[in-house]
């Protein structure tokens, strides 16, 4: 009977090992990094004092060294929670870690905001995705790819003002949005600026498309970079970041794995 019991828990042991199965799979696999790394003086959101770096222990004389980090939430490439705009919605430790292993949509417009950096993302974008690849996945993570990225680490290049101070970068649209969270039920997005926004509705602080998908209870990201070495389709996205209390928004790290 011992000998039986024995044998069914080694059975069991051996299916349970799918999953280390899957990650050797996955080691045969491209992992593109999505993340810009961050230091004190990198493009940020206009109201944004830069970041600081101290040097608190080092190797001489304590043996060790330890970095104290001062920044905003919102630095570099980064997670906002819902609550960043709205009280009571939920906070960076109130997001389950199932949002966080997701599909990775890409929606490429890299052309069309390389000839009109004031391109807003349509409906017809992302149907002629889906005329492709068929309909956008519930619970995927959406990316916007404008090559942006590629103008790191120019806060000049990346805010792209113009004489009266106007900012001319690509965002997202109403319509847009709402079809992806309310039709095909994605779970977050992302983009290579600043801003949800485009840059001419945030020179006139309107950031009403930031506050349309964080109100619905989902998160973004922003400041991706690398969205040109993944698929349109196929890929799957890691999004993480630290876990601060009740926090608004963190730096985050990104990672796709190639299919």
């Amino acid at each position: 009977m011992l000998v039986s019991a024995l044998a069914a828990a080694s059975a069991a042991v051996a299916a349970d090992l799918g999953l280390w199965e899957m990650r050797a799979q996955m080691d045969k696999k491209e992992w593109v990094d999505l993340t810009h790394a961050f230091d004190g003086d990198i493009p940020h959101w206009k109201g944004f004092e830069a970041a600081t770096t101290k040097v608190v222990y080092d190797y001489k004389p304590h043996g060790f060294h330890v970095e104290q980090f001062t920044h905003v939430g919102q630095w570099g490439t980064h997670v906002d929670p819902p609550s960043h705009f709205h009280e009571g919605k939920r906070a960076l430790d109130e997001i389950p870690l199932k949002e966080q292993l997701l599909p990775l949509v890409v929606l490429d417009v890299h052309e069309k905001a390389a000839s009109n950096p004031d391109y807003t993302l349509t409906l017809d974008d992302v149907k002629a995705w889906e005329r492709k690849h068929g309909a956008v996945p519930e619970g995927a993570f959406v990316a916007m790819r404008t090559d942006w990225s590629k103008k790191w680490p120019d806060q000049a290049a990346m805010q792209n003002l113009d004489a009266n101070g106007v900012a001319h970068y690509p965002g997202w649209s109403q319509e847009t949005l709402k079809y992806l969270y309310e039709t095909r039920k994605i779970t977050a997005s992302g983009h290579e600026t600043t801003d949800t926004d485009p840059g001419v509705a945030t020179s006139k602080d309107d950031y009403s498309l930031e506050s349309y998908i964080l109100g619905i209870n989902h998160y973004q990201i922003e400041l991706l970079d690398n969205l040109d070495k993944v698929p349109e389709a196929g890929a799957l996205v890691v999004v993480t970041w630290p876990k601060p209390k009740a926090g608004s928004g963190f730096p985050a790290r990104v990672f796709a794995i190639n299919p």
